[in-house]
Parts: C-alpha cells; structure tokens; sequence
C-alpha cells in the first residue's frame, strides 16, 4: 500500500504534535510551498528511533537552508514526544498519533513479526513531499545512522 501512494497528493491530516517543547496542532495542508520530510518510526527513545532522529538534528541546518520541513510521526504520546525532544534536543516537529489514524493513511501501520511473535506496529519509513504536497520519494526502511544522506541524496 505504501508505493501506491508514490507520486500522488500526500494524504492529509490533522494532529497534535511538539515543536521546541510547545504543543500545537498541525495540519499536512499548512505546509504547502514547502518541501517536507515525513518520517515515521516505531518509538520515542529506543535506539534506532534515537539514532534516527539524533541524525536528523545533526543535518537539521542543512535541511532548514533547503527549505526543507522535517516532521516525525509515532504512535507515542504528546509527554513522550516532549521528553525525546527535550533529552535528545530535537529541533523538528514530533506528532502523536496514539489512534494510528495517520500511521494508517499512509500504510505504515502493519503487522511486524519479533521472536516468532506477530504485531500490529508502525514500518519505520519516510515519505518526501513537495511543495505541491506530492510524495516524490518513499524511503522504506531507512539507515537510521545516515538517514539525511539518504534524503538529501533525493533531493
């Protein structure tokens, strides 16, 4: 489902998210004109999801210069999202999406397997919108140590 969504207008939303440890609603449609970097990923603090956005906060200047909106997106609450921004001095947007309403529209929540177990839980992946709200890019399973490369090889 998640390629289906490749080249077509980036499915909207609305939510409740952080951005410099103050809470907001953000809406996807906000963004237009701008570039955007929708990442989402398993959980707030644990040591992929950690390295990956710790990457992201290294290279966030460069994505600033270029225009470029970074927002993450997990399932964890708005007090978890405040403790990972505010522990891991996290520059960018974090939006809470306890329902997996979102994690849904774009086709990232699925049934995941660990130790033999099934679950239902979010596909650590990245979708790159322009500014016409277009996704032009689909990082499935990014390198959570170089993820900016990945995405400014893109862009």
């Amino acid at each position: 489902m998640v390629e289906n969504l490749l080249n077509k207008k980036a499915p909207d939303f609305k939510a409740k998210g952080i951005i410099e440890g103050v809470e907001k609603e953000f809406h996807l449609k906000d963004f237009l004109g701008k570039k955007i970097v929708l990442y989402f990923y398993p959980k707030d603090l644990t040591p992929g999801c950690t390295i990956q956005a710790c990457n992201l906060r290294d290279n966030f200047k460069e994505f600033k210069k270029l225009g470029i909106e970074v927002i993450g997106i997990s399932k964890d609450s708005l007090k978890s999202h405040l403790k990972f921004i505010k522990e891991k001095e996290l520059p960018f947007i974090l939006i809470s999406d306890e329902d997996t309403t979102i994690n849904q529209k774009y086709g990232v929540w699925q049934e995941k397997s660990f130790m033999g177990k099934k679950f239902m839980g979010t596909l650590r992946t990245t979708f790159l919108i322009n500014e016409k709200g277009i996704i032009t890019h689909i990082i499935d399973k990014p390198i959570v140590s170089s993820h900016s490369d990945e995405i400014l090889k893109l862009l």
